[in-house]
């Protein structure tokens, strides 16, 4: 199998996603310290809904639900409505997406980060955390 075969496997995207997806519960973890480890758990892959589970009260803490994809190239307009689907209202549907050799983004409806830029708050202090 040559190296670009290698990188098109699904066990290979796979990893990419769970990696990805176990750095964002990392980050979250680490900026919300009250919760417990349990609170923020990545998602079985393969698994529907959302990437990351949260328990009841981090959801209380972090009222996002998150749609990972660390891929080369991303189908943006179907990635976000796999993220609405798997969103319950009153919940932000959030994409963090990245690709090899290049930091994650993070994509939100834009009344959203309106309203995060406005009212300051924890999330623009857990922006400071660098992925």
């Amino acid at each position: 199998m040559t190296a670009k075969n290698s990188h098109s496997n699904p066990r290979h995207a796979k990893a990419k996603g769970r990696k990805l997806q176990n750095l964002l519960r990392d980050k979250l973890r680490v900026a919300y310290p009250s919760l417990e480890e349990d609170d923020i758990k990545s998602q079985t892959m393969g698994m529907p809904g959302e990437d990351i589970v949260l328990s009841p009260a981090a959801r209380r803490e972090i009222p996002y639900s998150f749609e990972c994809k660390n891929v080369e190239r991303l189908s943006f307009w179907a990635t976000v409505e796999q993220c609405e689907a798997n969103c319950k209202e009153g919940i932000t549907p959030t994409i963090v997406v990245k690709k090899n050799r290049k930091k994650p983004y993070v994509a939100i409806p834009l009344e959203s980060f309106i309203r995060l830029i406005s009212e300051g708050g924890k999330w623009i202090s857990c922006l400071a955390i660098r992925m």
